[in-house]
C-alpha cells in the first residue's frame, strides 16, 4: 500500500525459508491440475468415461454403418484397419494388418483429438497415408468419434465381424 493510508501489506512469506519453493510448488501444482482440463487430452491413452464430447454414439454408429463400413469393421481388419480397440493404440501398431509406411513410422497415439485431425483430412494430419476419404462437418466427426470411443469401451451394440451392421439395423 501506499504510505499515509494507515495500512500495511505484510509480504506473508516473509521470514521463512521455503517462500520461493512453497510457491512454485503451488503453481506448479494448479499447472498440472489445468493441463487435466484442456480438451483432446488423453488421460492414459483412453478418454475419460464420463467425458462429455458432445458426441452422439447412436448417431455415429448409423455414420459408421454408411460412411465408413465399406473399408472398416470394428472387429477385424478389412480394406482398413480394425476399429474396436483404436483408443489409446498408437497409430500404425496393428500386427495383423499391412499400413502405409507413413502411418508405421508414426509415434502418435489415437485419441479424440488425433482422431478428429485424422478425420477432417487424413492426407494433411500423416501425409502419404492410404485412406481417400475425409469426413468434412465437425458434428459428423464428434459422432462418430462418440461411437468409437463407446465401441473401444466395450459397450457397442453389436458386433459386425461378420458384416453385420453396428447401428442394430
Amino acid at each position: 500500500m501506499t504510505a499515509g493510508t494507515g495500512s500495511v501489506r505484510r509480504d506473508p512469506w516473509e521470514g521463512t525459508m521455503l517462500k520461493t519453493e512453497t510457491q512454485l510448488a503451488i503453481v506448479m501444482a494448479l499447472g498440472l491440475s489445468a493441463l487435466a482440463l484442456l480438451p483432446g487430452r488423453s488421460f492414459g491413452g483412453m478418454e475419460p468415461a464420463d467425458r462429455d464430447l458432445g458426441g452422439d454414439a447412436e448417431r455415429g454408429a448409423l455414420l459408421y454403418d454408411s460412411r465408413c463400413i465399406g473399408c472398416h469393421s470394428l472387429a477385424a481388419n478389412r480394406i482398413g484397419p480394425r476399429h474396436d480397440d483404436v483408443f489409446g493404440r498408437e497409430v500404425g501398431s496393428l500386427d495383423d494388418y499391412d499400413y502405409s509406411p507413413a502411418l508405421k513410422q508414426s509415434t502418435l497415439v489415437w485419441d479424440v483429438e488425433s482422431l478428429d485431425r485424422w478425420l477432417a483430412d487424413p492426407e494433411a494430419f500423416l501425409p502419404g497415408q492410404r485412406m481417400n476419404f475425409l469426413v468434412e462437418a465437425p458434428e459428423d466427426r464428434r459422432d462418430l468419434i462418440a461411437f468409437l470411443m463407446r465401441a473401444a469401451q466395450g459397450s457397442s451394440q453389436g458386433s459386425d465381424q461378420a458384416g453385420e451392421s453396428t447401428s442394430g439395423g
